[in-house]
């Protein structure tokens, strides 16, 4: 039988899909693109915002009318919190998940098939403990994405997450270990530590944090990099610092969701920081690491949020010296403190958008072209036309003339030029 999958949002439920589709392999099916004809079609939804609740709608009227035969599965954070709409999608949607026993996919299409009743199982996340997946092998042949945390008890005002992911939930390090010692052994150089609130990892866990993990992540012989896929401000305590300081794996780039840096939509916002925190804050790293890559995100037009404010947080960010940023405009999320706030006007969102975006590529061309004439180490990932690309340390992309037979060897370059958001290097001969 054919499966096909749809993955919606973050890094979380890519690895998650890919744990589904190595089962789903295993147990003898041919997995296919989602635009094929397939006997079973799997959407893992996201609900982050408005957009991502229409992308997960398109996708499963788009599953339902391309084989009214087939099985329909729909899962993630969409369904958690909206499965009763999700009924009403179409005829033929058959199991709908939340997001607890993905795990358990193959046993509920067992049911199914035997049953024909459709299947709902929607359980209370803060309730349940963390559900354990594991990877031996990842659809990209360098780098694999490891989940080791779930849930988040933030509870910023605007998100919604924490009611579709449940409390922070932590994988056991032996589990973890197990899994990035085999990824090794297969040949992955790279792993990327992923949870929807990643630097709580270990929160429930006993005298066990993130950077105790991270320091025996460093011990693990054929591990050549370690990166983050995202990380609160708050969450980078002296001890983490101390563990950047001494790691040679940790890559050098880090992800720190900023979301404004004026102090008065901060605090609506219910972050847990200041402007004077953050400032500071990334003032240590960068004494540890003076030419690290700090990416971010970016929320705009945030209720309440005047002219003045949005200037602010350009300014600061403009100080700060950010080196990408992501940018969304604020959407409402029906069941958070700021859906009830007054709101911005959506042509104001969009012209904010388009300012941020603008000052991010300035950033971002500074930052990178500032590399130039400095060497730099580069995992290849790809082979086209006679070039290897693959990513730099602080996640820059680069090619390079050379063999085929360099693939996935980690190489140490020389960046000579940067253009269309690439580098172009050379190797440089040991």
């Amino acid at each position: 039988m054919k499966v096909a999958f749809c993955t919606l949002g973050c890094k979380v439920n890519t690895y998650e899909s890919e744990v589904l589709m190595n089962k789903f392999k295993n147990a003898g099916y041919e997995i296919v693109d989602f635009n094929d004809i397939a006997d079973i079609y799997v959407i893992n939804t996201c609900s982050v915002t408005n957009t991502s609740d229409q992308k997960s709608r398109k996708m499963i009227r788009e599953a339902s009318r391309k084989n009214k035969d087939s099985i329909i599965c729909v899962m993630g954070c969409y369904s958690q919190l909206n499965h009763e709409d999700i009924k009403s999608l179409g005829d033929n949607i058959d199991i709908i998940l939340g997001n607890n026993d993905k795990n358990k996919l193959l046993d509920y299409i067992d049911e199914y098939k035997k049953n024909k009743k459709q299947i709902i199982k929607i359980d209370d996340l803060n309730k349940v403990c963390f559900e354990d997946m594991r990877l031996d092998n990842f659809q990209k042949h360098t780098r694999a994405f490891v989940k080791i945390q779930d849930g988040c008890n933030n509870y910023c005002s605007y998100c919604i997450i924490p009611y579709t992911r449940g409390n922070v939930r932590s994988k056991k390090k032996e589990d973890v270990l197990d899994e990035i010692n085999t990824l090794v052994k297969n040949g992955y150089k790279e792993v990327v530590l992923t949870g929807i609130h990643t630097g709580h990892y270990g929160q429930d866990l006993k005298d066990y944090d993130f950077s105790d993990l991270l320091r025996e992540l460093e011990e693990i012989n054929g591990l050549e990099r370690i990166r983050i896929s995202s990380v609160e401000i708050t969450e980078l305590n002296d001890k983490f610092l101390d563990t950047l300081k001494n790691s040679k794996k940790i890559v050098n780039h880090i992800h720190i969701p900023i979301q404004s840096l004026c102090d008065k939509t901060l605090k609506n916002m219910n972050r847990k920081y200041d402007v004077e925190y953050f400032f500071n804050k990334i003032k240590e790293i960068r004494s540890i690491r003076p030419n690290i890559a700090i990416t971010s995100d970016v929320i705009v037009g945030f209720p309440n949020e005047t002219d003045e404010d949005f200037n602010i947080t350009k300014e600061n960010i403009r100080k700060l010296g950010i080196t990408e940023l992501h940018v969304f405009p604020y959407s409402i999320r029906k069941g958070t403190r700021a859906a009830s706030m007054p709101q911005v006007d959506g042509n104001i969102k969009k012209e904010r958008v388009k300012e941020l975006i603008n000052l991010s590529e300035e950033l971002k061309n500074t930052y990178y072209k500032s590399l130039l004439g400095t060497n730099e180490s580069v995992l290849v990932e790809k082979y086209i036309d006679g070039y290897l690309i693959g990513h730099l340390s602080n996640y820059g992309l680069i090619k390079v003339k050379s063999d085929k037979e360099l693939l996935n060897e980690i190489l140490d370059v020389k960046l000579i030029d940067y253009k269309d958001d690439i580098f172009t290097g050379e190797i440089i001969k040991n």
